[in-house]
């Protein structure tokens, strides 16, 4: 019997999500939509051609955020891809605490939160795929590789993400578990959250990248491909040249 693959994306009411959703499901997945917006996920799964299921979802209480997370899982059949999509990016010169605090908590807390959960699933539920344990994919940011005097936050949050990824690949050599762990940092997509015009593509791009990444099975991946050579400028150029450029 062939195993009907499932996959929960974490973030799904927009922007790279949506379009990951709509991505997944035309090559087949069963698709879990969490986020805050419920009626705008219903909407979305009721265009997907493949079986869709909504939970409303708040990552800033990430207790609530890993019942749902579990709730959902058990509703569907077994997942073999999470993907945590959900992140907000503010411009705050000004240091004031409400952006901060929100970008901590979505982007740090909420972020743990579910990729913690995804792993207990993984690791936790037998049989759920037939060729691994399961795959967890964090959407991270370019910006992970420089601060800047406008988005700290953001930025330093997305280095969270790289980081606490690359730790969790480093976890996976003594585990019995398989489970593939992949790391995207966008550039500029068209989305709400974008900061910039450079080099922007569409979420639908981005999308399509992100799931070639999914399918190969990458542990890293640029979208779009070029920012590798942004990234690479970023981590060897000395702080005082980064302050002049941003």
């Amino acid at each position: 019997m062939t195993h009907q693959r499932g996959a929960i994306i974490v973030g799904a009411s927009s922007g790279i999500g949506e379009a990951l959703a709509r991505r997944l499901a035309a090559d087949g997945y069963e698709i879990g939509l969490a986020a805050r917006r419920t009626e705008r996920m219903r909407r979305i799964g009721a265009e997907l051609p493949t079986k869709a299921y909504v939970a409303t979802m708040d990552v800033t209480d990430p207790e609530d955020a890993r019942r749902g997370f579990f709730e959902l899982a058990d509703a569907m059949p077994p997942v073999d891809l999470v993907v945590i999509s959900a992140g907000v990016a503010h411009v705050n010169r000004d240091l004031e605490w409400e952006p901060e605090r929100e970008t901590i908590d979505v982007n740090v807390r909420g972020f743990t939160a579910i990729a913690t959960a995804a792993m207990a699933y993984f690791e936790q539920t037998p049989d759920h795929a037939s060729e691994a344990d399961g795959h967890l994919v964090g959407i991270s940011s370019v910006a992970a590789h420089f601060g800047t005097g406008n988005v700290q936050a953001y930025n330093a949050s997305k280095a969270y993400v790289s980081t606490y990824l690359e730790g969790l690949r480093s976890r996976q050599g003594d585990r019995d578990a398989d489970v593939t762990i992949t790391t995207v940092e966008p550039g500029f997509v068209d989305t709400d959250l974008s900061l910039g015009g450079f080099w922007e593509c569409s979420p639908e791009t981005a999308a399509d990248q992100i799931a070639r990444a999914i399918e190969r099975k990458r542990a890293h991946a640029y979208v779009t491909r070029r920012w590798r050579l942004v990234a690479w400028f970023l981590d060897l150029a000395p702080e005082g040249l980064l302050r002049r450029l941003f």
